[in-house]
């Protein structure tokens, strides 16, 4: 079964949510989010300061603290991530894994020396992709810069700077709803010799189970279907058994 990841974008003390990063909305708290998130049984929780590549540093700060009390489960900090003490910081603080994107492009050492401290299993790649004409495109400073650079290029960058997990999230299907995009998460999963992780486009519990035929996909980021209570943890992780229960019956006959 693949991981189940809560996303929570934060904005000073605010847990947020936009569509395709633009137009964010004050929506609640992220420590009472991500203790209702860890009490339904989530996997994983990704804890992202969107604003921190404006100001040139994080600012999770005591928020990913208070998260480290009350949820015993891999925390992934991302945002504003530009040296290898920012990277400490957040882990004496209590995240297990960084994620980084803006700040390794400046300084595409920044990943390998993360991993060489921390280990490749601590360092996320994370890739913001926009959909283009032939490909898609890598962006930064949380979908404000175009790089240039393709994702699939990327992919092979990152994993050859060290990075032991890579962070897909699709800007165009960010926040929107409609399902993810299948095609980038087939590329990418085919692409990449690390665990990949999609973010962007969850709206139903179906979005969920459209993913699960992709073999190398290994984790899914969900942020407005969770915030919004569409759906819970405990109803998505009941979705994906019952699927792998009728999965088993089929096979079986």
């Amino acid at each position: 079964m693949k991981r189940l990841i809560a996303r929570l974008d934060i904005k000073s003390e605010f847990l947020i949510k936009g569509i395709r990063f633009e137009g964010l909305k004050k929506i609640g708290d992220p420590v009472e989010a991500a203790s209702q998130y860890y009490d339904d049984g989530v996997d994983e929780l990704l804890l992202v300061d969107t604003v921190a590549s404006l100001f040139g540093r994080n600012h999770l700060g005591s928020i990913l603290e208070n998260v480290a009390k009350r949820a015993f489960v891999p925390l992934t900090a991302a945002g504003g991530i530009r040296s290898l003490r920012d990277a400490e910081e957040l882990f004496g603080l209590g995240a297990d894994k960084v994620a980084v994107n803006t700040a390794s492009f400046a300084n595409p050492k920044l990943i390998s020396e993360i991993a060489n401290k921390f280990g490749a299993q601590a360092v996320v790649g994370s890739v913001h992709a926009k959909r283009g004409l032939d490909d898609w495109e890598c962006l930064t400073e949380q979908g404000r810069e175009r790089t240039g650079i393709t994702v699939k290029n990327r992919i092979h960058h990152l994993i050859d700077m060290g990075a032991g997990e890579i962070l897909i999230t699709s800007v165009d299907n960010d926040g929107v709803q409609g399902g993810f995009d299948i095609p980038l998460t087939e590329m990418a999963s085919e692409t990449s010799t690390v665990p990949i992780t999609i973010g962007g486009g969850a709206g139903v519990g179906q979005d969920i189970l459209d993913l699960m035929g992709i073999d190398k996909l290994s984790g899914v980021a969900i942020g407005s279907l969770l915030h919004f209570h569409t759906l819970s943890v405990r109803d998505l992780k009941a979705i994906l058994q019952n699927d792998e229960h009728d999965q088993g019956a089929h096979s079986a006959n």
